[in-house]
């Protein structure tokens, strides 16, 4: 049995996330997490919710809460929702816990020893109205490049031109609205990344079988322009993990926490501790020390580009840097943008759908087959209502659903609610059985490779070869002459119901448990041995015919939910 550590990227606490973060990260986790539970293996699965940093105090001073309450609270809300998403995460942690201080503040102990944190002065915009340096996106103000009067202290949105605070014409806070700021000294800490560029240019390098994606983001950080820079690791926030060498003060870092990009992946870590805590498990460091048997574990990272640079040299450098046995990632899977309907996915201007929204119009597996088959691997992919809609008629209700519906109804106006006996398999079921055999070792070459989208091809391969099989055979016609092989053959069909509900599993998990249900068994084995697990039911085995398991979406729907989501979010 192997067994397979798997992180989605920690989404960010500030709000409900769309379709595009979901398809970026957690949604292919749970298919892969899915998948080798489903052949087996051994799986620990694990997010968090990322909970430090600017944004979540932006976000809870905008709810008039206080920060670790709003933080809390929306926990609570992503954790629901993800729950609803049915995403398998066998714990969904915090990085405000207090497991994840600890580590964090353990880690920076470690670099600090090993001499590759360095203290820096540097000069930061000061608010004497709030009282506070004031990170990048706490000022705003008009971008001296196209004039845009919304521009944060780091980047325009308008014209995507990275920014210095002190570039913005009439800069503001955005707490208080003051205008009144000033360049102060201020003291940081920098993680020494490029004393280790070598280190991780080869540890690079000896991924050959990782995304190009992924490696060519890495490769462009460590050698465009000056090469790999090193990092600040610190800021002067009220809300964050305080900075500490190990257990010890820090002397001239009193009253800063840790920046957020170096706490949260370190939550992974925190994460499995959190989740022995939470009486889930039993030994969390044979999971993450390979000297405390971690060194068989295969781990797997899935996340958006945006987040390739922290996982490819930051939080490796940080792991490497300890000088620790930790357990590095052996394989990171990373995804283009998913775009939505001629624009882009918007959180601050509520444009596009979101996970709660979705979750309103229809059931989890609707989405979940939507957006994994057309996962932005390659490239960048877009939503549309059409092709949504289009997806879900054909694949779903055509394809799949209508082959349970025929199946099951006319097994029960002529056998009644039971596999039927009698006949024998013919050349026609022996070649489908072959063909069945060939393209499920495809599906399982696909998913091993992470290869989401192809696998989602073959998988509709499968569920179309059994229509075909049904349109070919005709049991309805052979009834009339050989009522023995029409038995036969509907024998062999609710056998592929079965067979359906378990490879389709990671992908409509819902679907495939009303499937199983319906079939009246508990039997989920994956059929390494494709002829046998076509006959696991047996003549006499009682069933029941399903509801529809998939309803099509009218053009009245989708026309509605076009122009509904067209918009900013209330």
């Amino acid at each position: 049995m192997a067994r397979h550590l798997i992180t989605s990227a920690i989404p960010y606490i500030n709000g409900i996330k769309h379709l595009g973060n979901l398809v970026g990260s957690q949604l292919p986790a749970d298919l892969f997490a899915r998948y080798q539970r489903g052949r087996g293996n051994e799986v620990l699965f694990l997010c968090s919710t990322d909970e430090h940093g600017t944004p979540a105090e932006l976000a809870a001073a905008k709810a008039g809460q206080p920060v670790a309450e709003y933080c809390a609270e929306m926990h609570e809300v992503q954790a629901r929702i993800a729950e609803g998403f049915r995403l398998s995460f066998d714990h969904f942690g915090r990085s405000s816990s207090p497991q994840n201080h600890k580590l964090t503040q353990h880690f920076a102990g470690k670099l600090a020893e090993a001499g590759l944190i360095r203290e820096v002065s540097e000069t930061q915009m000061y608010s004497k109205a709030d009282g506070r340096f004031l990170p990048d996106r706490y000022i705003e103000g008009t971008c001296p490049n196209c004039g845009y009067e919304s521009a944060r202290g780091d980047q325009c949105d308008n014209c995507t031109k990275q920014l210095d605070p002190t570039d913005l014409i009439n800069p503001y806070s955005t707490i208080s609205g003051s205008t009144d700021l000033e360049e102060r000294e201020t003291k940081h800490l920098y993680l020494c990344q490029s004393q280790m560029k070598d280190q991780l240019d080869a540890w690079i390098d000896s991924k050959t079988d990782w995304p190009i994606l992924t490696t060519s983001i890495a490769k462009k950080w460590l050698h465009d322009g000056d090469g790999l820079q090193d990092r600040g690791i610190t800021r002067d926030l009220d809300w964050g993990i305080p900075v500490k060498k190990g257990d010890e003060d820090w002397p001239g870092m009193e009253g800063k926490v840790f920046y957020v990009w170096f706490d949260a992946p370190i939550e992974y870590i925190a994460c499995a501790q959190e989740w022995v805590d939470a009486g889930k498990g039993d030994d969390w460091e044979r999971w993450w020390r390979t000297d405390k048997g971690a060194d068989d574990v295969r781990y797997t990272q899935f996340m958006g580009k945006d987040n390739v640079p922290f996982h490819t040299l930051s939080f490796p450098a940080t792991i490497l840097g300890s000088g620790e046995p930790w357990k590095l990632v052996d394989h990171l899977k990373s995804f283009n943008y998913l775009n939505y309907d001629g624009g882009q996915f918007s959180t601050s201007r509520g444009r596009g759908v979101f996970m709660d929204q979705a979750l309103e119009l229809l059931p989890a597996d609707y989405w979940r087959w939507w957006l994994l088959s057309h996962a932005p691997e390659s490239s960048d992919s877009e939503f549309t209502w059409e092709n949504f809609q289009q997806s879900v008629n054909k694949d779903l209700a055509d394809v799949l659903g209508n082959f349970v519906s025929r199946v099951t109804k006319f097994c029960r106006s002529k056998f009644g609610e039971e596999v039927p006996a009698g006949g024998a398999f013919g050349a026609q079921e022996q070649a489908l059985v072959e063909e069945l055999a060939t393209r499920i070792r495809a599906y399982e070459s696909h998913m091993e490779a992470m290869e989401v989208r192809k696998s989602a091809q073959e998988l509709r391969a499968i569920w179309v070869a059994g229509n075909e099989y049904l349109q070919s055979a005709a049991p309805w016609s052979t009834f009339k002459e050989d009522p023995e092989q029409a038995a036969a053959q509907i024998r062999l069909a609710l056998n592929l119901i079965r067979l359906y509900a378990v490879l389709s599993a990671p992908f409509i998990p819902d679907a495939s448990a009303t499937l199983l249900a319906a079939m009246q068994t508990g039997d989920d084995n994956w059929p390494e041995d494709v002829p046998a697990a076509l006959e696991t039911l047996k003549e006499g085995h009682a069933f029941t015919v399903p509801d529809v398991t998939f309803r099509k979406v009218s053009d009245d729907e989708r026309e509605d939910w076009q122009s509904r989501f067209a918009g900013t979010r209330d």
